[in-house]
Formats: structure tokens, sequence, C-alpha cells
């Protein structure tokens, strides 16, 4: 596969999924992710006869289907009703995996509220075990996203935004229904950058790289490649580097935006010297 085909489009509350599928097929996009959270992508909307039509179209087209959960659904909840409601919610997800012929499931670490760190840590960490044991009875594999930071006095802020954060979920996690899912731009938002990113980090473990402009040390934006300050030859460099076969994920802008900037990207690392 190429490197134009390894570019995906994260599709997630854009189009019904049949569409988005079809749309895929129809622009050479091989790799899309989708959210199943509402309208006709919720993940209470699909039986086993519409399921049949998702794995026929994904063959037809030849397209890779990956999940994405909600970064707004508290991984770290610990309170009680709101907790057993988060358990649902993520096995309903591992449930739709096999079901639709997707591949994998971008999860979360959940967020905290500055006074609570180590209880959300912990209650985040329990949560992904138990899913992780739930995923391995389901033939799923769930992808650990490296969230992006927020302000520091905001009272809230996602977990695994930093090296150490994501670390303490994937030491504490031996699975091959466990893996992670790398977003470029949120290390570039933080003074190690991508570079000290990829220096410590498993990149044996990770399926996916997830990519949006944004500026150098600021604040969380998915800008158009142009827009903001980020390196996208030199980060293609130093991960095909790696030996890296997984795949990109756009997450920025509209679909079109998202399509036409692939090829934009794979010369940028040509540019960088990456056989494209």
């Amino acid at each position: 596969m190429t490197l134009l085909e390894r570019i995906g489009v994260d599709v997630g509350r854009r189009l019904k999924l049949e569409d988005a599928i079809a749309w895929a097929g129809a622009h050479g996009v091989r790799h899309i992710d989708i959210q199943l959270d509402t309208g006709a992508n919720a993940v209470t909307r699909f039986d086993a006869a519409r399921a049949r039509g998702v794995r026929a179209l994904l063959e037809k087209h030849q397209v890779h289907l990956g999940l994405h959960t909600l970064s707004a659904v508290n991984v770290a909840e610990y309170s009680p009703f709101l907790s057993e409601a988060v358990d649902s919610y993520m096995r309903a997800y591992i449930e739709a995996m096999p079901l639709l012929g997707a591949e994998s499931i971008v999860v979360h670490a959940g967020y905290h509220f500055t006074a609570d760190v180590a209880m959300r840590m912990q209650a985040g960490l329990d949560r992904l075990r138990r899913m992780v044991d739930h995923a391995e009875k389901h033939k799923a594999l769930l992808l650990l996203e490296n969230l992006n930071k927020e302000p520091a006095d905001a009272e809230v802020h996602y977990l695994a935004h930093t090296v150490a954060e994501w670390k303490y979920y994937y030491d504490a996690i031996d699975s091959p229904a466990f893996a992670l899912s790398f977003t470029a731009n949120h290390a570039h938002l933080l003074p190690e950058g991508v570079a000290g990113f990829l220096a410590e980090i498993p990149m044996h473990r990770v399926v996916e790289v997830r990519l949006a402009d944004c500026w150098r040390n600021g604040h969380e934006q998915h800008l158009v490649p142009g827009e903001g300050d980020f390196d996208f030859g030199d980060m293609f460099r130093r991960i095909e580097a790696m030996g890296f076969k997984g795949h990109y994920m756009n997450a920025f802008g509209t679909l079109e935006q998202m399509e036409q900037a692939r090829h934009g990207q794979v010369a940028a690392a040509r540019a960088a010297g990456v056989a494209a």
C-alpha cells in the first residue's frame, strides 16, 4: 500500500456510515474513522442486516474502517451510575467492531478536575483493563490515544496528554487487544514535540498516527495543513524511518480538505526523503 493509500480521513459524524464508505471508495481513500454516537450512526441503530450491508460495502470499496469513541465520555469516571454507563458505552463499541467489520477502536484515558488526578487515573486504568478483557473476548482492538493539553489554569484536563501519563496506561496493559494511536499534532503542543514523543514511546505498539496542523506549543486546533507550523515532511521522515507500517488519519476541516491534503502530505514526505 502506498503512502497516499495509508493516509485516511476521519469522517467522524459527517456522513452516514454507508455513505462514508461509498465516498471513500470514490475518492481512493482506503482508511476512514467513524463515530457511533449520534443520528443514523448511533451504535444502537445497527442490526444484523444493516451490519451485513456495511461489511459488504467495505469489501466492495476496499476500505478499512476504524471506530472512534467520543473524548467527552469520561473514561476516568468513578461516580455510581455514571461509571456503569461508561462501561456500557465502551462495551457497545467493542461489540460493534466485529459486527461492522471494523479493525480498531480509538479510546481515551478520560479527564480530571485538577484536585482528583490520582483517583481519575486509577479509575481510568481499571476501566481500560476491564475493556481490554472484553475486547479480547470479541477479537477487538483498542487504540489508546494521547490527547491534547489544556491551558495551565483550566480546571479540567485530559489525561494521557504527556508521555509520562500515556505511559502510565500502556505500561500497565499488555494484551494483543490493546495498542496505541499517536496524535502527532497533540505532541506538537508540548515542549518535547513530535521528536521527543518518538524518542520515548513504543512505536511498535502504534497502529495509527493522527494528523492535523497546529502551532508549536500552542493550543488545541485542528487546522488544515499550511495554516499552522507543523512540519509534516519531518514527521513522516522520522516515523517512516522507525519502520512504521500502519496508517495515518487526517482529522481537520472538511472531508474534501482532508482528502485533498493527502496529496500535499505525500509531496512533503517525498521532499523530506521518504520513498512514497
